[in-house]
């Protein structure tokens, strides 16, 4: 399958962070601040193409593959899942940027890769310089609200979550045609359109390669288990996102608006308690489904720059 480069003029790099090997693409102007974007599921970091260019006039910009996702390496399982938590997604984070020479750097995260954004500012202070979420709200709050008609919402959750090798297998059996499907039903649209040719092969490629797909029910194992505890020990105690915080959801988008039992929780509401006292928090909603930079990249590169 002939897999196009969507970031042309980008170098592709390779870090071993130690745990695993993150695969990046590294662009734009070498004396400007970093930025990092993190793709979410299930996609790779191909979603951020339609935006680089924009991006990268303003900033250094490296767009990597989380683990398990892309082209980067697939860690071994562990019992309790924390191989594909957003702490070590974060750990991951924090390593391939000072192999890449910085310190701090602004962090930008859609779905999965947004929950590694916030727990990179959480878990390692002073590194995020500014934090845009795209498309999601806190993990626990995710699941605090889960009842039945929120479930029927992100049935995925629940889904993915369940122990393996059951939802390997049943997606295995035409990983294409589910993805497709999921894909497609998160849109505004309730199509393929938005994503183009290029970037659908790229998804394609990914989600068909056995262990890959497994890491990805591995991800929202975590999500229900570790990921979900850290975020609960973190409102019990006093560690919040201390960072001037942007968040963008799709008007069409999976936490637009009321979610779950809560008729006034929409995502700023759902942030707010994750924020430290007089840290800034905005945000807006942006004419789109869930895929924010694809259906909508005007107006979602807009934003960012706005607030970056």
């Amino acid at each position: 399958m002939d897999l196009g480069d969507l970031f042309p003029g980008f170098e592709a790099r390779t870090v071993d962070t130690g745990e695993v090997k993150i695969f990046c693409r590294v662009g734009g102007r070498e004396d400007a601040p970093p930025l990092v974007l993190l793709h979410g599921f299930p996609e790779t970091h191909v979603m951020w193409a339609k935006i680089a260019p924009r991006l990268a006039e303003r900033f250094r910009l490296v767009v990597p593959d989380l683990r398990g996702y892309g082209w980067s390496s697939v860690p071994e399982v562990e019992a309790d899942h924390a191989q594909m938590s957003k702490r070590a997604m974060a750990r991951d984070v924090v390593r391939l940027m000072e192999d890449l020479g910085h310190a701090r750097f602004a962090l930008a995260g859609h779905d999965r890769g947004a929950r590694a954004a916030y727990r990179s500012v959480l878990d390692h202070p002073g590194r995020v310089t500014k934090l845009a979420l795209l498309d999601i709200v806190p993990t626990s709050t995710m699941w605090a609200r889960m009842d039945a008609g929120f479930a029927m919402k992100t049935y995925h959750w629940l889904f993915l979550a369940q122990p393996a090798p059951m939802p390997e297998r049943l997606i295995g059996r035409g990983p294409v045609e589910w993805l497709e499907h999921t894909l497609a039903s998160w849109t505004a649209t309730k199509d393929l359109s938005p994503f183009g040719k290029p970037a659908l092969a790229h998804y394609r490629a990914f989600f068909s390669v056995p262990e890959r797909l497994a890491a990805t029910c591995e991800d929202y194992r975590a999500g229900a288990t570790i990921d979900r505890a850290l975020d609960e020990a973190d409102l019990a105690g006093d560690r919040r996102i201390d960072v001037p915080t942007l968040v963008l959801w799709g008007n069409a988008g999976i936490p637009a608006g009321p979610t779950g039992s809560d008729p006034e929780a929409g995502p700023l509401v759902a942030w707010a308690p994750f924020m430290a006292p007089g840290t800034p928090l905005a945000g807006e909603g942006i004419a789109a489904g869930h895929f924010l930079a694809e259906e909508a990249p005007e107006a979602t590169a807009r934003a960012l720059l706005t607030f970056l």
